[in-house]
This record gives structure tokens, C-alpha cells and sequence, in this order.
């Protein structure tokens, strides 16, 4: 009797484990960090990554936060990739500035196009998205 209790919890530790490991890579979480100058070839590629990733993991939740020089990625002005961005937002993707970038460079929300949101600091963004147990890409290359 006592090894068909050993048995019985072993067997029902080993469907818990199963079912946990199934449960995570089914929710992928994945923040990326963009602050690559007005360089259209890692614009482009970066753009073309996204596309990529959401392709193969459509439910994921994806995240751009996006400081420095690559809010020239999100200026109108800029960019040459603001559809590409656009569609990707459509699917899901959330790009979010830096508002100290912003305040530094002297850049106003109506530079941006109008599909980012804000925060007040992308490191912060970055640390507390992996703190929440996000994965963590640097755009570009």
C-alpha cells in the first residue's frame, strides 16, 4: 500500500511539472530594447525580426522599448518604416518611449507617430519587464 501511495504521488509531481513546463512555452513575454540611430539597414532588419517572431508566436505579448537614437525609428520625418511599424502595432506589438530621451533630446509626442505609448525611463522599463519574468532581445545588430 505504501508503494502505491509513493507511486501516486510521484506519478501526480511529474503531470504537475508536465503541465507547468507546457504552460510556459505557451506564454512568451519578450521586451526588446531599440536605440540604433536613423540606420536604415538595422531599421529595416530589426522590423523584419518582429515580423518574424509574431509570425511564429502570434499570442506572445511583444514589447519595444525604444530610447536614445531610435526614436528617430518612430519619427514620421525619419523613418522609412512607419508602415512596417504601424502593422506590427496592429498585431499586438507595443513600442513605448523613453520620456528622459525625450526630454533630453528635445523631441514633443507629436514627432512621434501616434502608436507608441510612454514611459518615464526605458532602463527602468527593461529591468522591471525582467523582473516580471519577460525575456530580453537587443533590436537590431
Amino acid at each position: 500500500m505504501k508503494n502505491l501511495a509513493v507511486l501516486f504521488v510521484l506519478l501526480f509531481g511529474l503531470i504537475s511539472i508536465a503541465a507547468l513546463a507546457q504552460k510556459k512555452s505557451n506564454s512568451h513575454k519578450i521586451v526588446f530594447q531599440f536605440t540604433n540611430a536613423n540606420d536604415t539597414i538595422q531599421q529595416k532588419a530589426f522590423a523584419n525580426q518582429l515580423n518574424n517572431l509574431t509570425a511564429h508566436w502570434p499570442k506572445a505579448k511583444y514589447e519595444v522599448v525604444v530610447y536614445n537614437m531610435g526614436l528617430e525609428f518612430l519619427m514620421p520625418k525619419k523613418s522609412k518604416h512607419i508602415a512596417a511599424i504601424k502593422a506590427l502595432h496592429e498585431k499586438g506589438v507595443r513600442f513605448v518611449v523613453c520620456e528622459n530621451t525625450m526630454k533630453n533630446r528635445k523631441i514633443t509626442k507629436d514627432q512621434l507617430i501616434p502608436e507608441v505609448e510612454y514611459v518615464p525611463a526605458g532602463i527602468a522599463e527593461i529591468v522591471e519587464k525582467q523582473e516580471q519574468g519577460w525575456s530580453y532581445i537587443k533590436g537590431g545588430f
